[in-house]
């Protein structure tokens, strides 16, 4: 649905004629108020803005709205949109502010600020609530999650391994089937390659080549699944898997073959470790081994010791064993941040590197967050009635988690810790606020690439 004044809640058309006679100006921001994270990962605002705000709604636009709201029972603003056209060439006359995409901020601050920059259209600002909340919160709580699993990896790499190289592959994309919607698929499955390099999800390449000037954001490999490795029929199981290696192996290059389709365990012992080893060990790449049943914590570190004992290990500088270059293995059934860190915390008690594995998360990383995960909301928090700003707040005594912020809001950094202020209290801080949108243009337009050493600066999980 691409008409932008249908993309709002039922009763956001009755606001219009709610507000205090003289009112000019309404200026809401956006806060993660809490939630599972003690920090949120800022990202995607951009995508929306670009897509929907830089194009101007249309008479058309208007009048498909005036007939469904009419039978839906709702009141509409005909006048305030018809003068947006008229005044504005159907551009919304907003000011949206906020802090750079990649920063990890606290819970608890402002991140997004949003004000009607004509005063004939203060009711705009909560207007677009639903829309502009709903484009934040969503890529934000992913990259947050993904975020979460990067510095568990992280911190696992570093007591296991000899280097972080090997890090921005370590958790892969398998989201895209199990989404919502494409369009789901899109800021989620981009929200992730903040903080990796591999996805299965096309749909996040194309995002960040239309809206982050980033070319390629992510990459993949061959991989087989059980219908390829099923049609061969069980007795053709050695030949399914000697087919991938022809097909897809050589110097420098990885492929993905599932492996549990009858008995992972037979596969690894008998076929990978024993018919199929010296085509392993001589396809000049790496051949990744995929279980895809059973309980992850046991399966993977037995499925290393497994192939350890067929094909050897080395003992890296850390004391732990690493298997031979052209072998590895992803995990991609029942992966959360909490299986991987289970399952690293017991591959680190048998002595395995966290070097040997690598996941693919799909449900767990773009469908199982909603807005309550990091409890999201969007308040309006100052209001100018007739050339007077006011705070407005609220402050429900049964729920005080619920507090909304008061005033003109900005977003500093005091003693190397984020804070919000009220405008009138920066000092000689900088606001971290930058204007990002203002009456259908983009004013800040952010790269992947940036977005991405920002990200990486900092870390969410602690030991």
């Amino acid at each position: 649905m691409h008409n932008l004044i249908l993309n709002t809640d039922s009763y956001k058309t009755s606001h219009f004629v709610q507000y205090p006679k003289g009112t000019e100006y309404v200026s809401s921001y956006i806060e993660s108020r809490g939630g599972i994270y003690p920090k949120t990962l800022f990202f995607g605002l951009q995508i929306f803005i670009k897509q929907y705000l830089t194009k101007p709604i249309t008479l058309t636009d208007i009048n498909e709205a005036e007939e469904i709201l009419a039978m839906h029972g709702m009141p509409f603003n005909y006048d305030g949109w018809l003068y947006i056209l008229n005044e504005h060439n159907g551009y919304l006359p907003l000011d949206i502010e906020a802090v750079q995409e990649g920063t990890l901020v606290p819970t608890g601050n402002v991140m997004v600020q949003v004000v009607n920059t004509d005063p004939k259209c203060a009711w705009l600002t909560s207007y677009i609530e639903t829309a502009l909340l709903r484009a934040v919160w969503y890529p934000t709580t992913v990259a947050t999650v993904s975020k979460n699993c990067h510095s568990i990896i992280s911190h696992y790499l570093s007591e296991t391994a000899d280097n972080l190289d090997s890090l921005p592959f370590k958790l892969h994309d398998f989201g895209a089937r199990g989404a919502s919607s494409q369009e789901s698929v899109e800021i989620g499955s981009l929200a992730h390659l903040v903080n990796f390099m591999g996805t299965d999800s096309l749909a996040a390449i194309v995002t960040a080549r239309r809206y982050y000037k980033k070319d390629m954001a992510g990459f993949s490999i061959p991989a087989a699944e059980h219908s390829t490795i099923t049609s061969w029929g069980r007795e053709g199981e050695s030949a399914a898997y000697s087919n991938m290696l022809k097909r897809f192996g050589g110097k420098g290059k990885m492929v993905a073959v599932v492996s549990d389709s009858y008995d992972i365990w037979n596969a690894i012992d008998n076929i990978w470790g024993n018919e199929l080893k010296s085509q392993v060990e001589n396809m000049g790449g790496t051949l990744v081994i995929r279980p895809d049943s059973g309980v992850p914590v046991e399966i993977v570190p037995e499925a290393i010791e497994r192939l350890m004992d067929k094909f050897g290990f080395i003992t890296n500088a850390k004391g732990y064993k690493v298997l031979p270059d052209y072998v590895r293995l992803i995990q991609g059934d029942g992966v959360s941040a909490t299986s991987i860190e289970a399952i690293l915390y017991e591959m680190k008690k048998r002595g395995l590197s966290t070097e040997n594995v690598a996941f693919g998360m799909g449900g767990e990383l773009l469908q199982k967050v909603n807005r309550d995960t990091q409890r999201f909301a969007m308040k309006t928090s100052a209001i100018c009635i007739n050339g007077e700003w006011k705070e407005v707040y609220k402050d429900p005594i049964t729920d005080r988690v619920k507090r909304s912020k008061k005033g003109r809001l900005a977003l500093i950094k005091q003693d190397g810790q984020f804070k919000t202020v009220t405008t009138d209290n920066i000092g000689d801080a900088e606001n971290l606020l930058v204007t990002v949108f203002r009456d259908g243009q983009v004013i800040a337009d952010y790269a992947l690439d940036d977005i991405r050493q920002r990200a990486d600066k900092e870390t969410l999980f602690v030991a």
